[in-house]
Formats: structure tokens, C-alpha cells, sequence
């Protein structure tokens, strides 16, 4: 019977695999950083302050404290290295990450499609869908496809899509004039920055 392999192409990396800890640490030395050299005074029985130190010492120091020696900067030379808590690291990296995240804008971009044929009342109805966008911060990509023989129209493609910019004036700004791609028409709207 053959066995199933697992996926894993799905999954992220482990954020606990980029980091070399303790033992798995094997250069001669390691620059020490942190907020806890005060810990390790007291344990030396000096004062001790940011710096170099050959790497047995730092791991010793490590776990003399019940703490990890953690290689942050492994590309510095001499690498960088922090006494923390492992665990305690790795969630700190975390929610630093999730606040990076959080704070990027996403820009979002919908899209609303005519016809070189479209009339007054499906226009007006495009329109309002395309104010609740612009006003919920999202740009708006309207375009006219010409279907068929339709591409002779391209004039009134254009003309529309020229009206729907000056009727979004007020909301939007054009990015660029209407443009014709393959067999659309496009032209996107950015909101208007709120005073």
C-alpha cells in the first residue's frame, strides 16, 4: 500500500526555524544586546555592558539565568545575539509583524462595467454604486466593453466614460484618460483626499 505525502506548500514557515538558539549558535564570538545586563552583572559579580564576548561565555551566562541566547542578527559581524526567552521572543516578533501589517493600507479597486450602448438609467445606477466606493476609500476601475461589431463605437465609449469622470469630479480623480486595452475601454478613479 503506498503512503500518502503530506502537503506542504500550503503552510508558512515556522518563524521558530529562522532563529539559531543556544548550542545551535557556533561562531567564537557574539555581539550581546538587550535590557538585562543587569541580570548578568549580578551573576558575574562586575558590571557588565553591551559588547562582544566569546559565545561559550554568552551561553553560560544564558543558562545561568534559565533564559536562551538567541542569534537575532546572524549576517552582523560578529553576530548579534539577545538573552531572552525564547517564546518570549518569538511572540514579541509576532505582534510586532501583525502591527506592521495592520498599519499598511490595502488598496482595494472595484470595478463597474458599461456598454458603448448603456443608457440614462443604468448609468445613474453605476454612478451611485461608484459614489459608495470612492466614499469608502476604494478606487474605481469603469470600463466599456465593446462586444462584436460594438468596437465601432469607440467614440461613445469614450464620451461615456468621460461623463462618468466629470459627474465623480467632486469624489475622484482620473489617474489617466480613458485608454483603450484589447477590446475595453478603461479609466480608474482614485478618491479624493478628505479634507
Amino acid at each position: 500500500m503506498a503512503r500518502r505525502r503530506r502537503k506542504t506548500h500550503n503552510r508558512k514557515p515556522d518563524i521558530r526555524n529562522q532563529y539559531r538558539i543556544n548550542r545551535d549558535i557556533l561562531v567564537p564570538e557574539v555581539r550581546l544586546v538587550g535590557d538585562n545586563f543587569d541580570e548578568v552583572s549580578e551573576i558575574v559579580g562586575h558590571k557588565v555592558e553591551p559588547g562582544v564576548f566569546p559565545t561559550r561565555v554568552a551561553q553560560n551566562w544564558a543558562r545561568d539565568m534559565g533564559i536562551d541566547l538567541v542569534e537575532i542578527s546572524p549576517k552582523a559581524v560578529p553576530p548579534v545575539c539577545r538573552l531572552i526567552e525564547f517564546n518570549k521572543f518569538i511572540y514579541e516578533r509576532k505582534r510586532k509583524e501583525k502591527e506592521i501589517k495592520s498599519k499598511t493600507v490595502k488598496t482595494v479597486v472595484k470595478e463597474i462595467r458599461f456598454g458603448p450602448n448603456t443608457d440614462d438609467h443604468d448609468f445613474d445606477f453605476k454612478l451611485r454604486h461608484a459614489i459608495k466606493f470612492l466614499e469608502d476609500g476604494h478606487k474605481v476601475k469603469a470600463y466599456v466593453h465593446f462586444r462584436g461589431r460594438s468596437i465601432v463605437f469607440k467614440e461613445r465609449g469614450e464620451l461615456l466614460l468621460l461623463r462618468f469622470m466629470q459627474e465623480l469630479d467632486d469624489l475622484g480623480s482620473a489617474e489617466n484618460l480613458p485608454q483603450m486595452e484589447g477590446r475595453r475601454m478603461h479609466v480608474i478613479l482614485a478618491p479624493k483626499k478628505k479634507k
